[in-house]
């Protein structure tokens, strides 16, 4: 279809193998060679793949624990407190925006490659003895997470186009499975370190390190692809370029992929404070919360598996949006009696959200071209929306002090991310 209804059911064909996905450029041969050398060593690329969606979520969820701390010690209202995790997810958004044209300029592994050394010093930078640099270095934090959510479907579309749904499970279960530790240590980090939150919240710059150094060989290996192609016509035979921007698809799948990101970064930012509120211990409060992010590997890891497997994910729509608007309408009822229970139901959900909105923009794109451009879009808007979330919450809770009406606003999140939802889960592409 064209760019404008996101109506047809028509489903294009992939763009030609010489042309490259996040470019929409023809290598040359040199660039050709690069790109097979590349993908003839899968091992290589697949736990580049899986390191660097390690540190997705790492430096978010391992602020979540220590929110209480990090008030204390810098003397921060609610509001204040909240804008920790808001100002990382607003440049989730801000950052997407230019990730697409980024990866066209320098291509998508030098990028991956910059983001994590600047996600390293985004953390590191958290923890000097002030508040601008805690804010400072959450807005390094957000833009380096933001490239590398952007330029992974682009980049799996890339380089396995058959494998998709199945990549795609395997960098969301890595991503959720990075936070579950980070969330489940960031209480033990503090005494194992001796060294206070600051040692618990700098000790994650050794794993984006670590994956910076993982994914050098990729940037090596393709440094002869990139800025030496020529720009391809169209992003597919016989096709016009897509504007998703004008797409009434793409808007949907955008705001489904914002919305179940706001229902989810609330919890981030205020899960642990939430059951800490009610009476229970600040370490057991992170157990609980380690727990949600550990069940979330099963939802990330099998709804998108099913989604490749469906014409039409509307059910997988209707599961996930159902599971977590009951996990946290448990969490108004009941939220520490419940606590386990409330973690794992919303747990299946929000794992699930992700890996399915991510799974979307794949399905929904008609190309690799287009599902980089997709991403851009969705993240970035997503994102933005996204961040109102946390500091939503917080200001609600400081003006009622209580969690009841912040959780009734998420539950209106989560009916119009069912409706959004169903219309994303056609079977149509952009």
């Amino acid at each position: 279809m064209s760019g404008g209804t996101g109506t047809t059911g028509r489903v294009r064909t992939g763009p030609p193998p010489s042309v490259d996905a996040e470019a929409g450029v023809r290598p040359p041969a040199a660039g050709a060679a690069a790109r097979r050398a590349l993908l003839a060593h899968p091992a290589l690329l697949l736990v580049g793949i899986v390191l660097a969606s390690l540190n997705m979520r790492v430096a978010l969820a391992s602020v979540a624990p220590l929110v209480g701390e990090l008030s204390e010690a810098f003397g921060l209202s609610a509001t204040a407190s909240s804008l920790v995790t808001s100002v990382p997810v607003l440049f989730l958004g801000v950052g997407a925006s230019v990730a697409p044209w980024l990866g066209r300029r320098f291509g998508t592994e030098r990028v991956l490659f910059a983001a994590l050394l600047l996600l390293g010093v985004g953390i590191l930078a958290r923890v000097l003895p002030s508040v601008y640099a805690l804010y400072g270095g959450g807005i390094l934090v957000g833009t380096a997470i933001a490239l590398l959510n952007v330029l992974m479907p682009g980049l799996i579309k890339r380089d396995f186009p058959d494998r998709a749904a199945t990549m795609t499970s395997v960098y969301t279960g890595a991503m959720i499975g990075g936070a579950t530790v980070a969330a489940a240590a960031a209480v033990p980090l503090e005494k194992a370190l001796g060294g206070g939150w600051e040692a618990s919240l700098g000790f994650w710059s050794l794993l984006a390190a670590l994956a910076a150094l993982a994914w050098l060989p990729q940037v090596l290996i393709a440094r002869g692809r990139t800025g030496h192609g020529v720009r391809a016509a169209v992003p597919a035979a016989g096709a016009r370029p897509v504007s998703v921007w004008r797409s009434a698809l793409a808007w949907q799948v955008t705001l489904f992929m914002g919305l179940q990101s706001l229902w989810s970064y609330v919890l981030i930012a205020w899960m642990p404070t939430i059951f800490t509120d009610h009476g229970m211990s600040r370490s057991e409060a992170g157990v609980v919360f380690a727990f949600n992010n550990l069940i979330q590997v099963a939802g990330a890891f099998v709804v998108p598996l099913l989604a490749g497997r469906m014409r039409s994910q509307r059910p997988l729509i209707v599961l996930v949006t159902t599971l977590v608007a009951a996990g946290y309408a448990g969490l108004m009822a009941a939220p520490v009696q419940g606590a386990w229970l409330w973690s794992a139901v919303l747990g299946v959900g929000q794992g699930g959200a992700v890996g399915l909105a991510l799974t979307l923009i794949v399905l929904r794109s008609g190309d690799a071209v287009t599902a980089a451009r997709l991403s851009g879009m969705a993240q970035t808007v997503g994102y933005l929306l996204a961040a109102a979330g946390p500091l939503a919450a917080g200001v609600l809770h400081q003006a009622t002090g209580s969690w009841t009406l912040p959780i009734c606003g998420v539950l209106a999140v989560c009916a119009a991310a069912l409706g959004v939802g169903l219309l994303a889960a056609r079977n149509r592409t952009v």
